[in-house]
């Protein structure tokens, strides 16, 4: 019987995997208390650079932002790549839906979105 820490989600839990037959089980999954913190967490929300315009750029799908093309103020073509959104393994180029100045990017590279979620916005 081994033991091991596994963290799901921000939850830490301690399991104990015996192996039978070759394929490892799971035989207890008890919550542990997280330690207490001893200084305040860092925000992990963007640093909103801009203010938002009138075109807004939203997710198409929920996915991580791979990285960020344009920064605001920059002039930009219709078409013109803003960001890269991966989503099921697949890079996805999110593109300005009309000529505009980007005007705020609201996410940074390595950040996780939702469907619907604010990316950037243009005027």
């Amino acid at each position: 019987m081994n033991k091991y820490k596994i963290k799901v989600n921000g939850k830490e839990y301690e399991v104990e995997v015996e192996q039978i037959g070759g394929d490892p089980v799971v035989t207890a999954a008890t919550p542990k208390a997280a330690p207490a913190a001893t200084a305040p967490a860092a925000s992990t929300a963007p640093k909103k650079q801009g203010t938002v315009g009138s075109i807004k750029i939203t997710a198409p799908m929920p996915g991580t932002i791979l990285g960020v093309k344009v920064a605001v103020g920059d002039s930009v073509e219709k078409g013109q790549t803003l960001l890269v959104l991966e989503a099921m393994k697949m890079e996805n180029e999110i593109a300005a839906p009309e000529a505009g100045t980007v005007s705020s990017i609201d996410v940074e590279t390595g950040m996780s979105v939702e469907s619907g979620q604010l990316l950037a916005s243009l005027s």
